[in-house]
């Protein structure tokens, strides 16, 4: 079964997410970089529970809980960018999440107008 754009986006991040916090780590960052990998992880996740979704509303819910941690992560993503702990640029990152974010908030708003 041919993967979805929405989970190729996302297992692809993931994979940037986890580059990231190995450098995080290597640069003794292990708060924030631990809160990004869950959050930056558990969006591609979600969206794999969504697909074997029982019903419409539990593919809705799974893909609002991506959406949630796809925002979570943006926030980490900021909070490393503006704090200076380490020395990493996550523009691109944040460029990332910004288009996983509002690919997950029009499916959101497409299935639930499908119900």
């Amino acid at each position: 079964m041919k993967k979805s754009i929405i989970q190729e986006k996302s297992f692809d991040f993931s994979l940037i997410i986890i580059k990231l916090y190995q450098k995080m780590i290597d640069q003794k960052e292990y708060v924030l970089s631990k809160q990004l990998l869950r959050s930056g992880t558990s969006i591609g996740a979600n969206i794999e529970e969504a697909t074997a979704g029982i019903s419409k509303k539990d593919f809705i819910s799974k893909m609002s809980i991506s959406s949630k941690e796809a925002r979570e992560t943006r926030y980490w993503l900021k909070l490393i960018d503006k704090s200076d702990l380490v020395e990493i640029d996550v523009n691109e990152e944040l460029k990332l999440v910004e288009d996983l974010i509002n690919i997950l908030t029009s499916i959101v708003k497409t299935a639930q107008k499908n119900i």
